[in-house]
C-alpha cells in the first residue's frame, strides 16, 4: 500500500533537487557536450548524405530495396537548433534527474540512515557508479553516427547492469556477513562476464578523437549532475523530510 504521507514529505526534496540538478547538468552539456555532438552530427550528416547518393544510383539501377529503405528513414523528425533543441535537453534533463532523484530519496528513505548535504554526496557518488561508470564499462557513452547493436538488447543490459551494482553496492555497505558482501561482489562482476552486446561491426562517422572527447566529457558532466543531485536530495532531505 503507497504510504502518501511519506510520498508528501519526499515530494518537494524530489522536485527541488531534480530541477536544479537538471538545470546545472545543462548548463554544463552546453559547455562542453552539445559541442561535440554538432560536430559528430556534421560528420553523420556527411555520411548520410553519402549514403542517399549511393541508395539513389542504385535504385536509379533496379535495387527497389535500397530505395526503400532510403525513404524509410529520410522522414525522422528531431528539434532545431538553438532555442528549440535546448529546450527540449532542459525538459529532458529536468525530467531525467526527477525520475533519478526519487530512486535516491526513495534508497536513503529505505536506509534509514541520517542525511545531510556532505553525506548526500556519497549517495550521488553511488548514483554516479550504478547508473553510468558500471553500464559505461560495457556501452560507452556514444555521438551521434555511431554503429550499435540494437537497442533493445542494449536497454535489457544496461537495465540488468544498473540493477546489479546498485544490489552489490548495497550489499558491501550494509551486509555484515561476509558471505553477503562476496555476494555483493560477485553481483559487481556479472554484467560484465556476461558482457554488453556490440554490433557485428563496429565504427562510425564520427573520428575516433571525436568519440573519444565525447566520452569524457559525458562522464564530467554525469560526475557533476550526480554529486550535485546528491547533496541537493540530501540538503533538502533534511529541511523538508
Amino acid at each position: 500500500m503507497i504510504n502518501f504521507a511519506v510520498l508528501r514529505r519526499i515530494a518537494p526534496v524530489v522536485l527541488l533537487a531534480g530541477a536544479l540538478a537538471g538545470l546545472l547538468l545543462t548548463a554544463v552539456q552546453q559547455v562542453q557536450v552539445s559541442r561535440i555532438i554538432l560536430q559528430a552530427e556534421v560528420y553523420e550528416e556527411a555520411a548520410a548524405a553519402k549514403a542517399h547518393e549511393q541508395a539513389h544510383a542504385a535504385a536509379s539501377a533496379g535495387a527497389p530495396a535500397a530505395e526503400a529503405h532510403e525513404h524509410e528513414h529520410g522522414d525522422e523528425w528531431e528539434p532545431a537548433n538553438g532555442f528549440e533543441r535546448t529546450a527540449y535537453t532542459v525538459l529532458a534533463n529536468v525530467s531525467m534527474a526527477i525520475g533519478f532523484g526519487l530512486f535516491l530519496a526513495a534508497a536513503i528513505l529505505v536506509s534509514g540512515k541520517k542525511v545531510t548535504w556532505r553525506s548526500g554526496l556519497l549517495w550521488g557518488a553511488a548514483g554516479y557508479l550504478v547508473f553510468f561508470v558500471a553500464p559505461s564499462l560495457g556501452l560507452p557513452p556514444e555521438v551521434p553516427g555511431t554503429v550499435a547493436a540494437p537497442l533493445h538488447a542494449r536497454q535489457l543490459w544496461w537495465i540488468m547492469t544498473a540493477g546489479l551494482t546498485a544490489a552489490g553496492l548495497g550489499l558491501g555497505v550494509y551486509a555484515r556477513h561476509w558471505a553477503l558482501k562476496l555476494l555483493g561482489l560477485i553481483l559487481l562482476i556479472v554484467p560484465h562476464l556476461i558482457g554488453a552486446p556490440h554490433p557485428a561491426v563496429p565504427g562510425g562517422a564520427a573520428p575516433e578523437e571525436l568519440a573519444q572527447a565525447f566520452i569524457h566529457a559525458t562522464a564530467l558532466a554525469n560526475g557533476i549532475f550526480w554529486l550535485t543531485l546528491g547533496g541537493l536530495t540530501g540538503y533538502f532531505y533534511k529541511k523538508f523530510a
